[in-house]
């Protein structure tokens, strides 16, 4: 045993695949502390407003570098990184990537979750309006939403030759990122293993909810094959050995979880009633509820949380979905330029003044749950003369906070009472300014763990729980330490806010509307309904608006401070 193995216990790695960034990180078993980590930023194409794509070969090339970097980053800490003894996966889910199994190329840009080109597909797919968005939930816990991979894939197959020819020569494989990495980690057209998770496959609209399995009838509804699909494995079990692609050749690939999911794991969320809320990109709260599937009647989704063995019993959550919190701040600083770096948006925020307070509503894609509107675009209520640019900095971290409360009040209505406190994690999390917010907007306490890797944790603690590699133990894991905020103005003020917050959704609702012709000729499931190619028609970009609004405000200040 080396001297670094007595130290620290076996090591786990964690690849962690997310939307603007991949990372591998390495966990010491005996502590669950972070050795190292290399991580490289992943950029998105938008060839057109509301669509999001990535290519699947940076992505693949990303994890292999960052794997190959931080072993050598544990050689310069004297770690043995023939340590590591397994390593798990974590990913942004629902991001379709469909390729060619003969020759191992991606046919197309991956489409990632927050893609809006499959509108109009989702109208076809309810006819229009004469299917209810719900009409699958009971078999897979989701909505019709353009976030799912189900409608990606069908406006892959409508929109491109080569993947139609693939599909018929049963050479076109579908996987989410981590089917695509853990193909190409084993060997890719070599014998690689074509499996996923049963956390990632839950967000596909394909799999059902019950049995765990592809379902025929889902399936039909959209038209798609099923032999393009993975095996559905557990979330933690030995999938396969890492081929000599990264330096960790020979070591097990024994944890999948989707990203959401993997944060349950890793703050601990293992009995029913407990849940964490993960800010990033966008914000995903997710509430255990056991091995009780719960539907839910408010606009939340049903999902499966884990299932950590082969032979274990699936535990399933409920899930709130907001598409914008970060990168709300992002456009901010990258688009209106009224942000030097949103690491700072916390003291400019604190700056504002309650003279001059708005509220941004930001639907860049339409909002998710609990409202599930595509048709909603960003709006900013509340403008005055006395309003500066630190207040739309401020209300764009408020926005995240009353989204986070749409959700609770939901799940209060869904499971019948509230949570007493909301676990957190995630880069904003950082921000001490937004999570007094989130404590004061919530109105109960917000724990925030100090050691911030809780979604790489869960999946490293998901391949360290695999049978055959068995270094961590659930039931003697120990939660990390943590910091609580805690509520400090009164329900009234809380009530009065937030009343103004859903005056705002109010007015972000009806902006764009969807049209389908009558010439694509795709036909779905077993209604006979033709969809056309998308066109998206919205009125005025709210984006644009505020542009405006927000330059003339700049300008303002400046000539008032002259």
């Amino acid at each position: 045993m080396s001297d670094t193995r007595d130290k620290y216990g076996p090591l786990i790695g964690s690849i962690d695949e997310g939307t603007s960034s991949t990372r591998f990180l390495v966990f010491a078993s005996k502590t669950a502390e972070v050795l190292t980590y290399h991580q490289i930023k992943i950029p998105h194409i938008t060839p057109k407003e509301g669509w999001f794509e990535q290519d699947p070969m940076l992505i693949l090339n990303s994890v292999i570098e960052t794997i190959n970097v931080t072993c050598d980053n544990l050689k310069k800490l004297n770690i043995n990184y023939e340590d590591i003894v397994a390593t798990g996966i974590t990913n942004q889910r629902e991001t379709t990537i469909l390729w060619d199994c003969k020759t191992g190329k991606p046919l197309y840009n991956a489409l990632v979750w927050m893609d809006m080109r499959t509108s109009s597909t989702a109208d076809a797919i309810l006819l229009n309006g004469k299917r209810d968005k719900n009409f699958l939930q009971s078999m897979c816990g989701l909505p019709i939403s353009t976030y799912f991979s189900a409608l990606k894939i069908r406006w892959l197959m409508d929109n491109v030759e080569s993947i139609r020819e693939a599909m018929d020569e049963r050479r076109c494989f579908f996987g989410t990122v981590d089917s695509w990495l853990i193909w190409n980690l084993t060997g890719g057209i070599n014998g690689g293993l074509h499996v996923t998770d049963v956390t990632n496959a839950s967000r596909t609209m394909l799999m059902n909810i019950e049995t765990l399995k592809w379902d025929p009838y889902l399936c039909k509804v959209f038209d798609i094959p099923m032999h393009i699909l993975p095996e559905i494995r557990s979330s933690s079990e030995i999938y396969g050995y890492i081929t000599d692609v990264t330096t960790l050749a020979g070591i097990p690939i024994s944890g999948v979880l989707g990203d959401q999911q993997a944060a349950l794991v890793g703050q601990m969320c293992f009995h029913q009633g407990q849940a964490k809320n993960t800010y990033g990109t966008g914000c995903f709260l997710l509430y255990n509820t056991g091995t009780t599937m719960v539907q839910s009647n408010h606009g939340l989704l049903t999902t499966v949380g884990y299932k950590l063995g082969p032979d274990k019993p699936p535990v399933y959550a409920l899930e709130g979905s907001i598409a914008i919190a970060g990168i709300a701040i992002k456009w901010l600083e990258d688009n209106l330029k009224i942000l030097k770096d949103s690491k700072h948006s916390g003291e400019m925020a604190a700056s504002a003044d309650e003279v001059g307070e708005v509220y941004f509503v930001p639907a860049f894609s339409g909002l998710y749950a609990p409202y599930w509107r595509k048709d909603a675009r960003s709006v900013i209520c509340g403008l005055t003369e006395e309003t500066k640019p630190e207040h739309l900095v401020k209300a764009a971290l408020e926005a995240v906070c009353y989204q986070v409360r749409d959700i609770l009040e939901a799940m209060a209505l869904d499971c019948g009472y509230s949570l007493s406190k909301l676990l957190v994690d995630g880069g904003m999390t950082a921000n001490d300014f937004l999570m007094q917010m989130q404590a004061d907007y919530c109105g109960i306490p917000v724990v925030r763990p100090t050691m911030a890797e809780t979604t790489c944790l869960g999946a490293a603690i998901a391949a360290g729980n695999a049978k055959g590699v068995e270094v961590w133990d659930l039931d003697n894991i120990q939660p990390v330490p943590s910091d609580t905020f805690l509520p400090s103005i009164t329900d009234d003020q809380r009530d009065i806010r937030y009343a103004r917050w859903k005056m705002a959704i109010s007015r972000s609702l009806g902006w764009a509307e969807d049209e389908v012709d009558s010439d694509g000729l795709a036909e779905l499931s077993d209604a006979e309904t033709s969809i056309s190619d998308e066109t998206l028609r919205t009125s005025l970009p709210g984006g644009l608006f505020v542009f405006g609004t927000i330059a003339m405000l700049v300008v303002a200040d400046i000539l008032g401070k002259k």
